[in-house]
């Protein structure tokens, strides 16, 4: 008998998607790019829109690294998350793959704007803000949750 199932199902636990769900991405790095293969792998998600740099020049030529229309990649996670909420076609959750200290306002931007996070660990910095996140959520209904993916990586 096999260890690991020799084939992987989702379809027993979760509810027959009429779509793949639209992923935004925030943050640039390694991390995202792992993360964001993963989600593909599942083959549930499809990466949409991203702000990849604070920097508008490199936001902009991450389009093409990341197979995306200019316009649907960010300077900004603010902007991001304001002009994904008002399309009809905006994403349906985001994953924030950022440097530690921006998981907190990243996080609270998306949630206020109605769209669900997954944000790499650690949430926050600070206990004060993670209580927040977790209020704001409550709040506004939407899911959010923190990924442990790397946890035993070196």
């Amino acid at each position: 008998m096999p260890i690991l199932p020799t084939q992987i199902d989702f379809d027993g636990p979760f509810p027959r998607q009429s779509r793949r769900l639209r992923l935004g991405v925030v943050g640039g790095g390694r991390i995202s790019g792992m993360q964001a293969m993963a989600a593909r792998l599942t083959d549930r998600w499809e990466v949409v829109a991203g702000a990849f740099s604070s920097n508008p020049e490199r936001a902009k030529s991450a389009a093409s690294e990341w197979h995306l229309p200019e316009e649907r990649c960010y300077a900004s996670f603010e902007e991001m998350a304001r002009t994904e909420a008002a399309r009809a076609d905006g994403v349906d959750a985001v994953m924030i793959t950022t440097p530690n200290h921006v998981h907190f306002p990243a996080a609270k931007a998306f949630l206020e704007a109605g769209i669900d996070v997954l944000c790499d660990k650690p949430l926050t910095n600070e206990i004060a803000e993670a209580e927040a996140l977790v209020a704001l959520a409550s709040r506004t209904g939407c899911v959010f949750g923190v990924s442990y993916v790397m946890s035993c990586s070196p």
